[in-house]
């Protein structure tokens, strides 16, 4: 197990990332996008992991990018300035292509890159309380690497009104545009995200992983190979040890294995 010291890591078959650089409101270096990356990719090939929770200590989940590693890393050399920003793209890319779903609980401020993460991860729960913020045009720059992931989320009208205004929004509006599933007192959220977990570890663990990877690989496929995808999984799968191991349970009246065995 790595040692980190930006993000703090829970393993079990609910694993947490902790992020953990409260005194700079979580702002993320390149070395807390490496550290994530890194988390999740090890994540990936745990075969008995079952879902991932991303929070945050302090105040603020997250105000965005770390400001003096920007400034460094806008004096570097085009091609250096170039790989340095995929390290945003990288650890976006490992959330987002995680085989089990991560859930976001979120708090206080989550500006610009921040919201990166937001995005990248399935199931997000927020504080009423939260504000977020496309904050990068108020620096002289945009919210250009997050965009491969937050459009899709919040589509190109939302985008242009609070990319181009960089205005702070609260929770009412990111669940209008599809940034933050719900919102709840403080007091609400802890039982709310523990009833989402519990759910998930009710279903099967491959049919989980296989509607993640279905849901991942659906939008850019044209209409027949989207029918070719979804006929040849459910084939795949009602014929699978879980599949036959859920129907036997269901026609049995008793729980399916593997809620006996989950964490």
């Amino acid at each position: 197990m790595a040692n980190y010291d930006h993000i703090r890591v829970v393993y079990g078959k609910v694993s947490e990332v902790v992020l953990n650089r409260p005194e700079v409101r979580n702002a993320m270096s390149d070395r807390t996008l490496d550290e994530i990356t890194h988390a999740f990719r090890n994540f990936a090939m745990d075969g008995e992991l079952r879902a991932v929770l991303v929070r945050a200590e302090g105040k603020d989940f997250c105000a965005g990018a770390d400001i003096e590693w920007m400034k460094r890393a806008g004096r570097l050399p085009a091609e250096q300035g170039r790989r340095d920003a995929e390290r945003l793209v990288d650890m976006c890319q490992s959330v987002e292509q995680c085989p089990v779903p991560v859930i976001a609980r979120v708090h206080g401020n989550i500006y610009g890159g921040g919201l990166g993460l937001v995005a990248a991860c399935d199931i997000v729960l927020a504080e009423a309380g939260a504000r977020m913020c496309f904050s990068e045009a108020r620096l002289g720059i945009i919210p250009a690497v997050i965009s491969c992931f937050v459009v899709p989320k919040i589509g190109e009208w939302a985008a242009r009104r609070y990319y181009l205004t960089a205005e702070v929004f609260g929770m009412d509006v990111a669940r209008q545009m599809g940034l933050v599933h719900e919102a709840a007192a403080e007091v609400e959220l802890e039982p709310k995200i523990t009833a989402i977990l519990e759910n998930i570890q009710r279903n099967g663990p491959n049919a989980v992983r296989e509607a993640k990877a279905l849901l991942r690989k659906f939008p850019g496929l044209p209409f027949q190979e989207r029918v070719e995808l979804v006929l040849d999984t459910l084939v795949r799968l009602r014929g699978s040890p879980e599949g036959q191991e859920g129907f036997s349970a269901f026609l049995e009246k008793r729980k399916p294995a593997w809620i006996k065995t989950r964490a």
